[in-house]
């Protein structure tokens, strides 16, 4: 099984501007608009500083950001296929470091 991780856009392809709760992403690479709510600006932040999966995000933006789920790291799973989907981010796909077996 291969391990996902994520990757953004450098922070400077974008503008970013806060309005009322919400984050307005003008992504200069496709030249679209998007509207985002938490979690998702945080985890574009987060992948500012590298790739990660879905556990490392939610380390990375643990200290500022509470994820209100049972299952935080399938949570922001979901998030980041609404990014990818949205072509805010991609996955790079790596062989799995677990080998299993014996």
């Amino acid at each position: 099984m291969a391990a996902s991780l994520y990757a953004a856009d450098p922070p400077e392809t974008h503008r970013i501007v806060q309005l009322e709760g919400l984050t307005l992403i003008y992504h200069r690479r496709s030249g679209l608009t998007h509207i985002l709510a938490p979690p998702a600006p945080q985890i574009l932040a987060a992948l500012a500083a590298g790739p990660a999966g879905a556990e490392e995000i939610v380390a990375r933006i643990g200290a500022d950001f509470e994820v209100e789920a049972d299952d935080p790291a399938a949570a922001i799973t979901a998030r980041l296929a609404e990014l990818e989907a949205a072509g805010l981010v991609w996955r790079q796909n790596f062989p799995s470091l677990d080998r299993g077996g014996g």
